[in-house]
């Protein structure tokens, strides 16, 4: 997966927090960010994973996620990997 193409999968995953109130409010409360830091912060690509990171926090909010935008559930995984803080770790 490209930069490009796991940027726009997390901005389809922030409209989909945004359009739940109590999951925006879960995710506010876990960035700790303000609604205003989040609109002048949302494309950066470090919060993009930030996003990710939430809904692959939860299996639930993930396979809502994926159910309501019909993506198979590894690609928001694949799409973290792509963004920055995603890398794969390889322990020797």
């Amino acid at each position: 997966m490209t930069r490009d193409e796991a940027e726009f999968l997390a901005i389809r995953a922030l409209g989909h927090i945004a359009a739940d109130e109590d999951l925006l409010g879960d995710f506010m409360a876990l960035s700790g960010l303000s609604p205003d830091e989040l609109r002048a912060r949302a494309a950066e690509p470090e919060m993009l994973g930030g996003i990710l990171d939430f809904l692959l926090a939860d299996e639930a909010r993930l396979l809502a996620f994926c159910g309501a935008e019909e993506l198979q559930p590894e690609l928001p995984a694949r799409a973290r990997q792509a963004l920055p803080g995603g890398e794969r770790v390889e322990w020797t």
